[in-house]
């Protein structure tokens, strides 16, 4: 009994070394085997002066593809007026150029020169944002909005910027856009815009946010019906709509509520106060809470108080550590913004740049007494 015992575990015990333990043999495992590179293109990227250490950290997946075409997209770059250091800088940030179908690539650069004819200014962009110009997906797409948007009277070099800096809006369908364009038109004519004036609106909005496009034609309405029944009259959201341009996309019903709600306490207002403070000052609207709350409690760190603030709401527009370099700046010109307005502080870096130089010639103008007596000449 004792021998059959035995002979059982010793068994058993040579079956478990065969087998060992699952994390033994997961452990020993070799990992899998990497894709090889793609020699000719590694030598043609070396050729070109391409740090392929980079490209390696970034994309490495590009050297492994078996097709190639890194003569050819240099050759188009070369065309288009780029140097040698240029062609390196731009294929070391976007790899990806050289599985570019030389065909589809030449059909790319053509769209570019149609709204940008010069070589330097076309050059500068691929530089800066060359996945967008090698982004060549949804060809007719792309010169469909671009045709589109020239109908809007948009200037080339407005559309050369937006192709650069918002692919996605010319990469859907041209009615998607046009849904869009269209629901600004007429939000801008029922709150009472000009016709005359909406194509130049259109212009600078598309001009400040290209991103704009990308928003739902249902998200506008939601924003200013938002407004309307917050007791925003038809000429109050026009003056809203006009100063706000690009910023109107970032309007969200719920932000603005919080908004509002933090304004309206933070600074005790009334419902008509605060419609002026949000009409002098379009940023409470669409900033976010958390950056209100930092700027407003920034101002009363250094001294400032609410009703202030609620009478120069502009000073909400600019953050803490603008504020606080302007307020340092018009003390050591003797100008104490705790005890006048902070209308001197708010405004653009040339509007404060003026009132500084203002201060200055104040300061060093000597002080006359018109009722001191003259001191008579000397004989």
């Amino acid at each position: 009994m004792l021998r059959v015992t035995t002979s059982s575990l010793c068994a058993c015990s040579r079956r478990l070394r065969l087998l060992g333990p699952p994390s033994a043999s997961a452990s020993t495992a070799a990992p899998p085997p990497k894709t090889p590179e793609n020699q000719l293109t590694v030598r043609s990227l070396y050729q070109l002066s391409v740090d392929i250490r980079k490209v390696r950290k970034s994309k490495a997946w590009v050297l492994s593809e078996g097709s190639a075409y890194v003569r050819e997209t240099a050759e188009l770059l070369r065309d288009m007026g780029a140097d040698a250091t240029a062609i390196a800088s731009i294929l070391e940030t976007h790899p990806e150029a050289v599985l570019c179908r030389p065909e589809e690539a030449a059909a790319q650069r053509d769209l570019w020169v149609s709204v940008c004819p010069n070589k330097r200014e076309l050059m500068s962009m691929v530089e800066k944002f060359p996945a967008s110009f090698f982004t060549l997906t949804h060809h007719g797409h792309q010169r469909a909005n671009v045709l589109f948007l020239q109908s809007l009277g948009l200037g080339n070099r407005i559309i050369g910027k937006l192709m650069a800096s918002a692919p996605q809006s010319f990469s859907r369908p041209v009615g998607l856009n046009k849904e869009v364009v269209h629901t600004l038109r007429e939000t801008y004519l029922e709150l009472g815009g000009d016709e005359g004036d909406l194509r130049v609106w259109l212009r600078k909005l598309l001009a400040q946010n290209p991103h704009i496009l990308l928003r739902p034609a249902g998200a506008w309405r939601d924003s200013l019906g938002f407004l309307r029944e917050r007791g925003f009259t038809t000429e109050e959201l026009l003056g809203l709509v006009s100063s706000l341009r690009a910023s109107v996309a970032e309007l969200r019903p719920e932000a603005m509520r919080r908004a509002l709600g933090y304004v309206e306490a933070a600074l005790a207002c009334s419902e008509d106060e605060l419609k002026q403070i949000a009409t002098r000052c379009p940023a409470v609207l669409h900033h976010s809470l958390p950056t209100l709350a930092a700027r407003f409690q920034g101002l009363m760190d250094v001294g400032l108080s609410a009703q202030q603030v609620k009478e120069s709401p502009n000073v909400l527009e600019l953050t803490t550590p603008i504020v606080l370099y302007r307020i340092q700046k018009l003390a050591s010109l003797g100008y104490d913004v705790r005890s006048g307005s902070l209308d001197v502080v708010a405004g653009t870096k040339k509007d404060f740049e003026t009132s500084c130089g203002k201060l200055h010639l104040r300061q060093r103008r000597p002080m006359f007494n018109p009722v001191a007596p003259l001191r008579p000449a000397e004989e």
